[in-house]
């Protein structure tokens, strides 16, 4: 079963029984740099401190304001101030006219501007109308429209590279149809001034997906994957992560040579983060399952060869993840669960993979998410559920920019954060926003 075929069916029996919450949202003042998560409102969420990662009845809002989990608590745990609505909101080009989903993003810093790429569509599902847009600010609040990106047929997961005093886009196309996931190709282009890119080609591969570009000791990364359309087929053919890197931005090779292939089997979206000691820390969505079970790996190499994953499973699955380091320490944004346990791998494991698949997405899709914060341990390969972005129905696509020593700019997509806590397949239809923040570690000890 096709993962929007479920999707579309789930969502009008949902919508027909008129499953939501109607509370409003207490959390990150906007522009304030004040958590009000617990002024005066109770935990209805069951998320809360205390409760680990499940949530029990998240729908329920009717008896006080929804609140954001953040079990790390006191100096030692990261912060979120400062939450600003961009996408829709004032500061935008005149030449930029979003559409309902405002999604998948990503965010670099180049000649002194943040550069903001995004996705616009009518919902969160494939669409010929789906555009990326591309615009840059010396502030982060007045925008300068720098380009976009339609091709009469889906474009997401927009990725940029900073490097060597030049930035590179990067995104995918896909197919026509909201009932289908179909990876094409892979594009790049290279920015020359506002709005003005070299011709836009492919490169790599017919049906790779970027999922990361990055810059690690100087040296350039992209993380790709291969078989997309396997996921929701439940066809039980092997995905392919690949690891590559690059001399001109456009021609990429294996960052091990010989090596392009890091993982074969289920997993997916991947990103990547290495220690001080040239070590690498991965995390992966394993959303087709494979003999271990659904959800996650979370993944180690030695510096020696950053091609030779060791991976552990994690039944829960940390959609769109972003991975990053601070002050040698791994951190994960990605897809929170709301379900008693937060785990996605909930089904029956005497069924046949293709069937536990398609159990799998079905209650993920009937649940509340979350995007939130977690550490990641490179020597247990576990992780550590630190807060909950403010976020809720169809949200997580990540990117972070550095501020200062401690601090980022955090971006990301949510259903409106004051709205409606919407299951996700009853999200993915609505209109989302981006939103910024700023992420704060503590000071160093």
């Amino acid at each position: 079963m096709r993962r929007a075929n479920l999707a579309l069916g789930l969502s009008l029996l949902l919508l027909a029984s008129g499953c939501k919450s109607n509370g409003s949202w207490s959390g990150l003042k906007e522009g304030s740099g004040e958590d009000a998560s617990s002024e005066g409102s109770a935990d209805t969420t069951g998320s809360g401190e205390g409760s680990g990662e499940g949530s029990g009845s998240a729908a329920d809002c009717s008896f006080g304001a929804c609140t954001w989990a953040r079990p790390c608590e006191g100096s030692g745990c990261p912060t979120l101030t400062d939450l600003r609505q961009v996408v829709p909101g004032p500061g935008l080009p005149a030449e930029i006219t979003d559409q309902p989903a405002n999604n998948n993003l990503d965010v670099a810093q180049f000649n002194g501007r943040t550069f903001l790429a995004f996705r616009t569509a009518p919902s969160h599902f494939a669409s010929p109308e789906a555009m990326l847009y591309v615009m840059s600010s010396e502030d982060e609040v007045t925008w300068r429209f720098e380009g976009s990106f339609s091709y009469d047929r889906d474009v997401r997961e927009p990725r940029f590279l900073s490097w060597n005093g030049r930035l590179w886009f990067y995104f995918a196309t896909l197919g026509t149809s909201a009932a289908d996931f179909v990876p094409g190709d892979m594009y790049v282009t290279e920015y020359l001034g506002p709005d003005d890119w070299t011709e836009p080609q492919t490169f790599y591969g017919a049906g790779f997906i970027p999922w990361r570009a990055r810059v690690i000791n100087g040296r350039p990364y992209l993380v790709t994957y291969k078989g997309g359309e396997n996921i929701y087929n439940a066809n039980g053919e092997p995905l392919e992560v690949h690891l590559l890197t690059t001399d001109d931005g456009v021609n990429w090779r294996a960052a091990v040579e010989g090596q392009p292939a890091v993982r074969i089997g289920g997993d997916s979206e991947t990103d990547f983060a290495l220690l001080p000691d040239g070590s690498l820390v991965a995390v992966t969505r394993n959303e087709a399952g494979d003999e271990t079970g659904f959800g996650s790996k979370v993944c180690t190499a030695p510096a020696s060869n950053l091609a030779d994953w060791s991976c552990s499973t994690d039944p829960k699955k940390y959609d769109s993840p972003l991975v990053f380091a601070h002050s040698g320490e791994v951190y994960l944004v990605g897809r929170r669960n709301l379900n008693e346990t937060g785990q996605y791998d909930t089904g029956d494991p005497s069924l046949p993979l293709a069937n536990r698949s398609v159990s799998n997405q079905w209650t993920y899709w009937n649940t509340q998410k979350r995007c939130s914060l977690w550490k990641v341990d490179g020597v247990t390969r576990t992780t550590s559920f630190l807060l909950d972005l403010p976020s809720r129905g169809d949200t997580c696509f990540a990117s972070v920019v550095p501020l200062d020593e401690r601090s980022y700019a955090l971006y990301n997509y949510s259903s409106p954060v004051e709205g409606n806590d919407w299951v996700w397949v009853q999200g993915q239809q609505r209109p989302t926003n981006l939103y910024r923040m700023v992420l704060t570690f503590p000071a160093a000890r």
